[in-house]
């Protein structure tokens, strides 16, 4: 009885020495602490949710419900009674809670395109039908609200102090499966050209961001949200390392304003620009490997032309922060709000001369993103450099106006049979029908009329 009791007690002090040794940090061989990101992990993990799409559809053919496609195959009038749509899963992806107090989530826009229904789920289990406050699909930027009590938000930070080689990790809820975490690095920043979205300049990282996890966090080590994971490069079907998120700075001024307005309207400088290569290089006497953008257009009245910037100047920097391309550009400017005044860096002549330039108003008046006419969502026009007319410069793939037959490059020089010089005249004539437009358009050597309605 009493060894018994001795083996009791050795096993009591064995089990209470694996439990306080189980509930310190890892060590290596000497002893020494190991980093672990858990303890962050639990701060964010709970912010971080899966988001559901739903789409109705019918659960019989249409054609039963005509009564003379019924009375010519003899079908019983009951036999197929009309049902109420059913709701079909459309596809998942993942979102971020940036406002506890309001149920704010983003996520992307591509992760809710099209849908009926949007669906937000806790890593607790619980779920909620989530009210889509706006979009703004250049960004790739949705705004969610969920009326939730009890939930945990992420903290933003400051995605403009990121530097290549800094540790990022990104998290996401795809499929319902729960959270997945992957870490890694920044591999490069400002990343454009990619023709993923309308405004990018992306932070590029290799933390694997895996089928699902579009709309999840991008984090610093300290927890701090620094980007919205939004897509990869798979050229096999697979993640090979070469990922992209959006930085906050651009997502949080497209929030701002679909929670003020339910809208994202970006300001414009007034100006058409084009990245500089080799041959234009030489052509404008630059030092070698000179970046920058020229400007090749300057359009009369806008807040370009009254600060006095010109065509044939090579813009450099917006409030001394470089400008490498076109894309780098639109990206400065975009995530400014109209009326805010930004400090111009160019060459001119050879010298780098500085200007204040004023944010002008979204060319058009109905503040779509670029278009002037809802049949035209979803494009960016801007004064042809080579004449009359106005050269359709953006076209989203999945716009109506690209299932109606447009491309980029199209000259338009006529709408609603009224001839059009400058995007002014293009404003001008759209307002003239609000439900169909009939576009005249040049392309290449030919013309041709195009009826969108």
């Amino acid at each position: 009885m009493k060894k018994l009791c001795q083996l009791s007690m050795l096993l009591t002090l064995v089990l209470q020495a694996f439990w306080v040794q189980a509930s310190l940090p890892q060590v290596d061989p000497d002893g020494k602490e190991l980093p672990s990101l858990s303890s962050m992990l639990k701060t964010v993990n709970p912010a971080v949710v899966n988001i559901a799409t739903f789409s109705e559809r019918q659960n019989q053919n249409p054609l039963l419900n005509d009564p003379f496609f019924r009375r010519f195959f003899n079908i019983p009038e009951q036999s197929e009674p009309n049902r109420k749509p059913q709701k079909m899963l459309r596809g998942a992806g993942s979102g971020v809670i940036v406002d506890a107090k309001n149920g704010i989530v983003i996520t992307n826009h591509h992760v809710i395109k099209n849908s009926d229904e949007v669906r937000v789920s806790l890593i607790d289990g619980r779920h909620y039908t989530a009210k889509v406050l706006g979009n703004d699909p250049e960004l790739d930027v949705a705004i969610l609200k969920i009326d939730a009590k009890n939930i945990s938000a992420v903290n933003m930070g400051n995605s403009e102090k990121l530097e290549v080689g800094d540790f990022v990790v990104a998290i996401g809820n795809p499929f319902g499966l729960g959270q997945t975490v992957t870490t890694g690095i920044v591999s490069a920043l400002d990343r454009t050209g990619l023709g993923i979205e309308g405004y990018e300049n992306f932070i590029q990282t290799d933390a694997s961001i895996n089928p699902g996890n579009s709309g999840g966090a991008l984090v610093n080590l300290k927890g701090e949200l620094i980007g919205i994971n939004t897509a990869i490069i798979a050229p096999a079907g697979g993640n090979v390392g070469i990922g992209f998120a959006i930085p906050m700075d651009m997502v949080k001024s497209s929030m701002e304003q679909i929670i003020d307005s339910g809208e994202v309207r970006r300001g414009q400088l007034g100006i058409g620009i084009q990245n500089i290569d080799v041959d234009l290089q030489i052509a404008f006497g630059l030092e070698n490997g000179q970046q920058g953008v020229l400007v090749t257009n300057v359009r009369e009245d806008s807040p370009a032309d009254d600060a006095g910037l010109r065509a044939d100047d090579i813009i450099i920097a917006i409030d001394g922060e470089k400008t490498i391309s076109t894309g780098k550009l639109r990206s400065q400017i975009g995530k400014r709000k109209i009326g805010d005044k930004v400090k111009v860096s160019f060459l001119r002549d050879g010298k780098t001369k500085h200007l204040n330039v004023k944010i002008g108003e979204p060319l058009g008046s109905s503040g779509r993103s670029g278009s002037q006419h809802k049949l035209l969502d979803g494009t960016r026009f801007e004064n042809n450099s080579e004449g009359d007319g106005v050269v359709l410069v953006q076209l989203e793939r999945n716009s109506y106006a690209a299932y109606s037959g447009l491309r980029e490059g199209d000259v338009i020089v006529g709408v609603n049979k009224r001839r059009v010089k400058s995007l002014k005249d293009f404003s001008r004539a759209l307002e003239q029908d609000e439900d169909k437009i009939l576009l005249r358009v040049v392309r290449g050597r030919s013309a041709f009329y195009l009826v969108l309605q």
